[in-house]
């Protein structure tokens, strides 16, 4: 490998693309885009520019946006100078920023538009070594302290340092090494304060080499994506961000979660970076739109369905598929199978579903539209990636094997340990943590119970979340849940249960699905959401949880549930970025309604 450094692979893949389209991003409807040239332009004007302000090699600048094109040329601009980049969730409140800017020391808050400038200032007096902070939308903000410049200002901050020293930016750029810290990424801890994730060059570059050597190939650079994930999260800005620079595929933005249907009919990707919530979603989505049609055409769809479940299960065997069968697939694809892959562009190969586990129903169905799932494990620790499903050599219902170059084994009580270059530098200003963290060979503790099959491994739980109940049971919440949100009516399902004498759950519901059954039932309603309060409505609730707990064992089953009319969101607190669910959060903030299901 002959570039070291995301620089190196910067510059070099300029220097090979040119004028070629490299990104872009929907703003207000319109696509704003960037070729190779201009992407390198405007990160060098970015990166001279906060090196006007006084930011110097090895110095943090955080970085507080939604996706745009100005949080990648900050990113790159930043490394290309020596600096750290430490990303911020827009999603967080201002104290919760103020932690993260202070904590990493700081130096200059790139914040995105006047709603994450209010957080910045209302917390400024208390991040002390914060020098300058710079808005990428001015709209609405006031401009005059001295501490605050927009960002247009700033690229010309950076292109007059260009004209009187033409090579400066690459200078720099070159003097970064392996071992220099390119960015910290702040992740939940065990004390309740989030832990500054230390990530080298090296540490990137390992990862990208890790991920160059699956095959076949994860990417080319004729490749088209749609990133909707924040690239705060080191999933998105690893894989999808710094993997795409590498592979040199042009990546389009789009505008929200609301319009990613559209974005990607628009764009046509042939890869998608997305969480297993997204894959389940469409599922659910088809399902009811399935539900919604005549009896012949459910009939049909539930056909086509087995067909293509017989051939993805024959394609992850490896055995061959019988003529007889292969043309009722094609008829199959023709009738089900095609309106998934149009649904997403048409150009689909394969699809992520990293981060938490999915149900195999819900990935042989994609499989079978001819959209490979691919399966993966890491963590923000080992900079993204520790497995990743092997598009020729898959088992769905793993996580894949490891990663070449990433050393993983068990511990005694089956938890997951890793080692490899991919390995972060410890965390930011918590030596004791990052001591506990590896065992005493160097091995990382990443909290995960698992177990190997054949070379396979199969996440069974975090750690901390493994349910033991009073009668000594030890349950995988996440295999019930999986269970649960296969049923279009479930769009969040948390298993409660630890040192409890029965399991129960909290639900969030589907409030489109919920009135459809309603309709169907021939119940009287006025607001989808009256039917929380209905009664009759209750009862097939009830019938749907009856008819899923004959699936498990009567162990696992649900005793009793209470509905959250409140949808989780990241706004509200229980979902991160990657809509995982936060356990703990969850059930300190329904304590009194979890409670109420163990009252005899």
């Amino acid at each position: 490998m002959s570039e070291s450094t995301i620089n190196e692979v910067f510059k070099a893949r300029v220097e090979k693309y040119g004028d070629r389209p490299a990104v872009e991003k929907k703003i207000n409807g319109r696509w704003e885009q960037a070729t190779w040239y201009e992407y390198y332009e405007r990160a060098g004007a970015a990166g001279l520019g906060l090196r006007t302000l006084g930011v110097s090699k090895s110095d943090r600048v955080s970085l507080l946006s939604e996706n745009r094109l100005e949080w990648l040329y900050t990113d790159l601009g930043a490394l290309g100078i020596g600096a750290c980049v430490v990303p911020v969730y827009p999603t967080l409140i201002a104290q919760e920023v103020q932690y993260i800017v202070d904590n990493s020391d700081s130096k200059v808050l790139v914040v995105e538009n006047k709603l994450q400038l209010d957080k910045a200032l209302a917390v400024r007096e208390d991040c002390p070594r914060l020098e300058k902070i710079v808005i990428i939308d001015p709209q609405g903000a006031d401009l005059g302290p001295p501490f605050l410049i927009a960002f247009p200002e700033l690229l010309e901050l950076g292109r007059a340092g260009h004209r009187e020293d033409p090579g400066l930016f690459a200078r720099l750029a070159a003097a970064v090494t392996p071992d220099d810290l390119a960015t910290i990424v702040y992740t939940s801890g065990t004390t309740g304060l989030p832990k500054g994730a230390m990530i080298t060059h090296g540490n990137i570059m390992s990862e990208i080499m890790s991920l160059e050597q699956v095959r076949p190939r994860y990417g080319f650079d004729t490749d088209q994506t749609v990133p909707f994930l924040p690239l705060s999260h080191v999933f998105e800005r690893v894989a999808g961000h710094w993997y795409g620079l590498y592979v040199g595929l042009t990546a389009s933005y789009a505008e929200s979660l609301d319009t990613i249907v559209q974005d990607i009919q628009d764009k046509r990707p042939t890869v998608v970076l997305a969480v297993p919530r997204v894959c389940e979603k469409i599922y659910q989505k088809i399902i009811e739109q399935v539900e919604k049609s005549p009896p012949w055409k459910q009939k049909v769809f539930y056909w086509g369905q087995g067909i293509g479940d017989r051939i993805s299960r024959l394609r992850e065997e490896k055995k061959p598929v019988p003529a007889w069968l292969r043309l009722k697939y094609r008829l199959a694809y023709a009738l089900v199978f095609k309106k998934l892959q149009q649904a997403l562009g048409g150009r689909v190969r394969w699809i992520t579903a990293s981060g938490a586990p999915t149900a195999q129903e819900i990935i042989r169905f994609f499989n079978a539209a001819g959209i490979t799932v691919v399966e993966g494990y890491g963590m923000t620790e080992c900079t993204a990636g520790a497995t990743m499903s092997n598009l020729a050599d898959h088992r769905i219902g793993t996580v894949g094997k490891p990663l070449p170059g990433v050393d993983i084994k068990l511990d005694e009580d089956g938890e997951i340990l890793l080692k490899g270059g991919n390995l972060f530098k410890g965390y930011w200003k918590m030596e004791e943590e990052t001591r506990d963290s590896f065992t005493e060979d160097g091995y990382f503790r990443s909290g995960d119970i698992g177990v190997f099959k054949d070379g396979f491994l199969e996440i069974v739980d975090r750690k901390k979340d493994l349910i033991i109940t009073a009668g000594g049971k030890n349950i995988a919440p996440q295999k019930i849940e999986n269970l649960f949100k296969q049923d279009p009516l479930f769009s969040q399902f948390i298993v409660i249960g630890d040192r409890r004498k029965y399991l129960t759950a909290l639900v969030n519901l589907n409030l489109e699905r919920a009135a459809q059954l309603a309709q169907d039932q021939g119940l009287a309603f006025i607001r989808s959401e009256d039917l929380l309060d209905n009664q009759g409505f209750l009862n097939l609730v009830d019938e749907t949880v009856a008819g899923l707990n004959t699936r498990l064992a009567k162990y696992e089953t649900i005793k009793k549930y209470r509905i959250v009319k409140q949808e989780f969101s990241m706004e509200t607190g229980e979902l991160t970025a990657t809509l995982k669910v936060k356990r703990k959060v969850v059930q300190q903030k329904y304590a009194d309604l979890i409670d109420s299901m163990y009252q005899d």
